[in-house]
């Protein structure tokens, strides 16, 4: 027979299997929300294409596109990924460049980001007034010709890297332009995470199909912080 104490005891089940499901965790595989790290470059610099190596090491700013003489304007830049505020491990979810262009000859152009694949270095030549020339290389300067001078060399002059780009972004007037988030960005960042010692940086590349489409952007050593290149990183914890 169903009696009073029976109907209780079975209210009592079931008021405690609704507390049990009202509180269950959430699964042990859910990722949650990405950590954030905003990152400086640990070097950069232009490759200029005149006649003799020129450098810029030290100066305020970096170079692409396509000087009036024509001569041809490379910039390289390189993050430290691994080894920092990034653990080993990690999964890299973003990638965004953020670059400020100072100066510009011409109009609208797309500027694309290549993976380098050779080591480069960065000496402490400074070149006067605007940069746009560059100045005498000096020791450990990465050149058009040299990955650093003058003891070894790029395998092409310009810079070696992978021909595909790995983002690409439209500048026109002066002010921030953002790279990213691509696929190829964020395989490129994954992999100098994991493999730190095939992390050569990016090689910027402007329009260099005609004369006048040079821009200017600001360097790592740039007088005003705000304006540095800054690589951003959302990525997941392992």
């Amino acid at each position: 027979m169903f009696t009073r104490r029976h109907l209780l005891i079975t209210i009592l089940v079931s008021s405690l299997a609704c507390s049990d499901n009202a509180t269950e965790p959430p699964p042990p595989d859910d990722p949650g929300p990405s950590d954030q790290v905003n990152l400086p470059p640990t070097r950069d610099g232009t490759l200029y294409e005149d006649s003799g190596d020129l450098g810029n090491g030290a100066g305020q700013f970096i170079f692409t596109g396509m000087t009036n003489q024509p001569h041809i304007r490379r910039a390289v830049l390189h993050f430290a990924v691994a080894g920092g505020s990034i653990p080993a491990g990690s999964t890299i979810d973003r990638v965004l460049l953020t670059l400020n262009m100072s100066r510009t000859a011409g109009g609208a152009t797309v500027v694309n980001l290549h993976r380098l694949t050779t080591a480069w270095g960065e000496g402490a030549s400074d070149a006067p007034g605007a940069e746009g020339t560059g100045t005498a290389a000096a020791a450990q300067d990465a050149t058009w010709t040299h990955t650093f001078f003058d003891s070894s060399m790029w395998a092409t002059p310009g810079g070696d890297f992978v021909t595909t780009s790995s983002a690409n972004a439209e500048v026109a007037g002066t002010g921030f332009y953002t790279w990213g988030s691509t696929t190829t960005m964020v395989a490129d960042v994954q992999s100098w995470l994991d493999n730190p010692s095939e992390n050569f940086g990016w090689i910027v590349i402007g329009d260099e199909s005609a004369p006048l489409t040079a821009k200017r952007f600001d360097s790592r050593e740039n007088d005003i912080v705000d304006n540095r290149p800054k690589l951003t990183v959302f990525y997941s914890q392992p």
